[in-house]
């Protein structure tokens, strides 16, 4: 089988994780008779540099037509002083927002032999740890409306609406 995968190297140690993820993928397709093409793709704080924006037009394109997208670590302290719209994390909530991404799915496995090193109380870990926590990404907080006010008092208010539609409740 073919793919087309997004490579989206990001910032800081993105690019070296990223490079060594692509060196596992390309084994596994040796391994399994798979092909891989890769698109290098610019978000985040190298977006910012190269192209004024943290995800520009093209980058969102080409990851809606690819079979898969490999995200590194995006932003650093370079880009810290920025106005919240224009900082490196806003690719991210574009690419979920684009890419109609509903949840980060985050596995937790925690092996017997690190289990003094745990912060959990031990009757819990005691047999090791295996959950997966799963969050969603589209809704609420991340995309809901927020702005400013002053209230009949004369008092400044701010608000920031978490709102879900009924499909984000449901998973579908």
């Amino acid at each position: 089988m073919k793919y087309n995968i997004a490579l989206i190297k990001g910032d800081g140690i993105g690019p070296e994780i990223v490079n060594e993820a692509v060196k596992v993928l390309d084994k596994a397709c040796e391994v399994f008779g798979h092909e891989m093409t890769y698109a290098e793709l610019a978000a985040g704080g190298n977006a910012i540099d190269a192209y004024g924006q943290p995800l520009p037009p093209e980058t969102l394109k080409i990851c809606k037509e690819s079979d898969s997208v490999l995200l590194g670590a995006v932003g650093g302290p370079k880009w810290d002083s920025l106005p919240g719209d224009m900082r490196p994390e806003r690719a991210l909530l574009g690419l979920r927002e684009g890419l109609d991404l509903y949840a980060n799915i985050r596995p937790i496995i925690l092996h017997k032999s690190l289990a003094e090193a745990c912060p959990l109380k031990s009757e819990i870990i005691r047999d090791g740890l295996d959950i997966v926590i799963v969050r969603e990404l589209t809704g609420g907080i991340y995309f809901g409306e927020r702005g400013r006010y002053t209230d009949e008092k004369g008092e400044d208010k701010a608000f920031d609406t978490e709102c879900y539609s009924a499909g984000e409740v449901e998973g579908s």
